[in-house]
């Protein structure tokens, strides 16, 4: 797709001074912010950590109980360790719409007044 449009200028776009930085920083919205993201991602890392090492200490110390055939030639040890990666995704998944629903519009309000002095 081709726009007659020329780029943008670089001479335009001025960055706010320190003071407008640490200014938002220090504000209400951006401390929502931060509170929204790290209600979200920190519960969440401490629960797929323990989830991890669980694995881990089960295949160090319970050999048996990981051997255990549940059919044909898979064991618990495969069901969890592919269970890994399943949370992964889902945790991924579910962190996307988190952000998508929650940080981003704040984060793009944030932003504007940053930007447009609104």
């Amino acid at each position: 797709m081709a726009t007659d449009a020329p780029p943008p200028s670089k001479a335009e776009h001025q960055l706010p001074p320190t003071e407008e930085f640490v200014r938002v920083q220090e504000s209400a919205d951006f401390g929502e912010l931060r509170r929204s993201h790290r209600s979200f991602a920190f519960p969440l890392t401490v629960a797929f950590i323990a989830w991890y090492l669980l694995y881990v200490l089960l295949s160090n110390y319970a050999g048996d109980f990981m051997g255990t055939k549940l059919f044909g030639n898979i064991n618990i040890a495969l069901v969890l360790g592919l269970a890994q990666f399943v949370t992964t995704f889902l945790i991924a998944w579910w962190y996307s719409r988190h952000a998508a629903a929650k940080l981003d519009p704040k984060a793009e309000a944030i932003k504007s007044e940053m930007e447009g002095g609104a």
